[in-house]
């Protein structure tokens, strides 16, 4: 019994580390508290990678502001906004991959009800903003009802008239991907969300990430707020389920590491079907826009290459930033309307990466 309890002793020991904290990481993490503070958000989730290994993560301030809850960076569960859009892209690489999907072929080869327009849509565009399709019109980003499913999404712009030709201009849309989301199902034979779980979420263990349903249970769900003269105020109830592949899933930010990393690494499909999402597209005027199909592309102030997507949410914003040379990742997440969640972000890897001061 007493080399037992020798033994235990050791072990309590050995968890007590006496190394010093990295001060590159804790200035990192000061830095995202600040913007927290300076947001005035009620919390935010954190993470970082490099080299395929977590360096931070962290829960700052808290999930759910009435019952005082910390945010868990690998359970707490935001909305992701048009992160949405990046995962939603994945699984279009992965039917790419397979040879299901024809990029310039018409949309109404996979979604046949979709009415013909006075120009022809393809998918490519539709993925990369050049399809004419509109935005939210009105409060319709405040939309509160149920639609079971994608082809009734549809219903709410498939009748309007595209905004330009496709392929002259850019003009962003969120709709465009409850197309793109029906283009995948007629493609894959497979309802769309079940086709993102066990095509996407499951083989890279994406356990936290889901589509958000308004009726359901969702463990660990974190409440979502806004300001209203300096005060905290619960955000307006919405129901995203007209907009799954465009801003209606939430998650982690760990779980969105873990897809940035499958993107570095190539796990759902090889580089050559990732250089089609993440190299932006050409307008037909031999302009470039930022934007491949589903992600962004540029090169932040401190010289650094990075793919990635935003997000807005009402009661969320969100960044994911992809560094492929550094490889590198970075996931922030908050559960309130207004954050600074942007170019700011790049700063994080300045910090890390930088020279010391």
């Amino acid at each position: 019994m007493k080399n037992l309890y020798y033994l235990l002793i050791l072990v309590l020991l050995s968890g007590v580390s006496c190394t010093k904290e990295d001060p590159k990481i804790k200035a990192a993490e000061d830095y995202i508290e600040q913007l927290r503070v300076e947001s005035e958000s009620v919390g935010w989730t954190a993470t970082v990678s490099i080299d395929n290994n977590i360096v931070f993560s962290k829960g700052f301030g808290l999930g759910n502001y009435e019952q005082q809850v910390a945010v868990y960076p690998e359970k707490t569960k935001f909305r992701i906004g048009s992160i949405s859009k990046a995962l939603t892209a994945a699984g279009l690489g992965i039917l790419i991959d397979e040879g299901k999907i024809d990029l310039d072929a018409p949309v109404q080869k996979y979604v046949p009800d979709f009415p013909e327009k006075k120009y022809q849509i393809t998918t490519r565009q539709v993925a990369g903003h050049l399809a004419g399709i509109r935005h939210y019109n009105g409060d319709e980003f405040l939309s509160s009802k149920f639609y079971p499913t994608v082809k009734e999404g549809l219903e709410i712009f498939m009748n309007d008239t595209l905004l330009f030709e496709p392929g002259t201009q850019y003009s962003y849309s969120s709709y465009g991907f409850n197309l793109l989301s029906a283009v995948m199902e007629g493609a894959s034979g497979e309802e769309f969300l079940q086709f993102m779980q066990t095509r996407v979420f499951n083989p890279i263990g994406m356990t936290e990430t889901t589509a958000e349903r308004m009726d359901s249970l969702i463990l660990f769900r974190s409440g979502y707020y806004d300001m209203d003269k300096g005060k905290i105020i619960n955000a307006p109830y919405v129901d995203n389920s007209y907009k799954w592949a465009g801003g209606g899933f939430i998650s982690t930010s760990v779980d969105l590491v873990k897809f940035g990393n499958a993107m570095l690494n190539n796990t759902l499909f090889p580089e050559e079907v990732k250089q089609q999402l993440i190299t932006p597209q050409t307008l037909k005027n031999g302009e470039k826009t930022t934007y491949g199909m589903g992600f962004s592309s540029g090169t932040d102030e401190f010289g650094r290459e990075y793919f990635g997507h935003g997000g807005g949410s009402v009661g969320g914003c969100s960044n994911l930033i992809i560094y492929p040379k550094e490889k590198m990742v970075v996931a922030v997440i908050t559960n309130d309307t207004r954050a600074k969640v942007g170019n700011e972000l790049h700063k994080i890897v300045e910090i890390l990466l930088g020279e010391e001061q």
